[in-house]
Formats: C-alpha cells, sequence, structure tokens
C-alpha cells in the first residue's frame, strides 16, 4: 500500500507530513526539542581557528536546515530554547578555552553568532512556508539569506561589543573571510537536502 502526502504550493515540509498525523501539538514540540538537540550536538563538532577566536562548526547547517524543515515559527523557537539551555549552563556551546558554559558566552566573541540563529532560522523557515524549498535556486537562495544573517550579526557583534578597539575590519578578516568558502559549500549541500526530501514526499 502506497501512503501518499499532499504538498500544496506553500507550507512546510513537517507540516506536509505532520498533517496526516495526531497529536500534532506533542509532535510540534518534540521537533522543536530534537533540533536544540541537534544544534547543540553540532556545537560539539568544533575546530579552533589560531588566527580568530571564532570556531569553525556545523551549527549554521543545521540551523538553517531545521528552519527550512520546520518553518519560521517552530525553527525559531527551536533556536530559542537552544540559547535558554545555554545561559542555564547546559554544556551546548562549542568548546571554548576562554569562556564557560553559561551566560556569559554571549557576551564573548561568538555572543552575535549564537543570537543570529533564531533569526536565521526564522528566515530560513518564513522563505520555505512560501515554496523556496521546493527547488534547488530558490533554496540556496533561502539558506543563503539565513547565512547572512548570521554573518551580519556575528561580525558586527565582534566589531562593537567583542572587540570594540579593532573595528570591522579585524571583525571583517577574523568573523567573515575565513569561513566564507566552507559556509558557501554548506549552503550548496543544504539546500540541494529539501528538493530531495519533497520529492521522497511525491
Amino acid at each position: 500500500m502506497t501512503v501518499g502526502f499532499d504538498h500544496p504550493s506553500r507550507g512546510t515540509l513537517f507540516s506536509a507530513v505532520t498533517t496526516h498525523l495526531d497529536m500534532s501539538g506533542a509532535i510540534q514540540a518534540a521537533a522543536v526539542v530534537l533540533l536544540a538537540a541537534l544544534t547543540a550536538a553540532a556545537a560539539q563538532v568544533s575546530m579552533p581557528l589560531p588566527f580568530t577566536p571564532v570556531p569553525f562548526t556545523l551549527q549554521p547547517m543545521v540551523v538553517l536546515l531545521g528552519g527550512a524543515v520546520l518553518g519560521r515559527r517552530l525553527g525559531m523557537a527551536s533556536q530559542v530554547l537552544y540559547l535558554v539551555a545555554g545561559i542555564a549552563g547546559l554544556p551546548v556551546f562549542a568548546a571554548s578555552p576562554v569562556l564557560p558554559q553559561g551566560a556569559l558566552r554571549l557576551l564573548g566573541p561568538t555572543g552575535g553568532y549564537l543570537m543570529s540563529y533564531p533569526f536565521a532560522a526564522f528566515v530560513a523557515g518564513y522563505l520555505a512556508e512560501r515554496g523556496f524549498d521546493r527547488r534547488y535556486l530558490t533554496s540556496v537562495l533561502a539558506m543563503g539569506a539565513g547565512l547572512a544573517i548570521v554573518f551580519a550579526c556575528g561580525v558586527t557583534w565582534l566589531a562593537l561589543v567583542a572587540a570594540p578597539a579593532a573595528g570591522f575590519g579585524v571583525a571583517l578578516r577574523t568573523g567573515l573571510y575565513p569561513f566564507v568558502p566552507a559556509d558557501i559549500f554548506k549552503v550548496f549541500l543544504a539546500a540541494a537536502v529539501m528538493p530531495g526530501l519533497w520529492k521522497l514526499l511525491r
């Protein structure tokens, strides 16, 4: 027997699947917790770089993919939950030789990146709800828009709060340029996932 899913031109992959399931509220809550946990797990896959206080992690890809799958509301909620868990002291942030886990991490050099995650997930989810994730090129645009928010917030935080004496020049050299090639590759990779998942539903 074949089970089919309706997938109108608007809506997320998550909503297309859960439309046919009971207990949608409980499922939504579980999805939010799961994405927050995946974001925390991605933070543990980190690579410190000697020329910048910002480590290389897999978090942006998880944030953007999660926002696209769950949509703007649930995607944003998952990242807010992730930050709340970090502020409470749970070991969900990337390892750092300078700052301990907890609320102080948001005041450090990576604070801008971390606090951008709810907004990046919101934007990726908003565009996915409008069908941007159904085709590869528009999926790239959705993921790229979310990544631009991550970089904009992260670099601005570095320049104005974490190291104001250094200015935007140093912030760009330490918080943007080293990560652009790898993160663009991750955007291209993440953007390919969504159209493939929609094809599976058909």
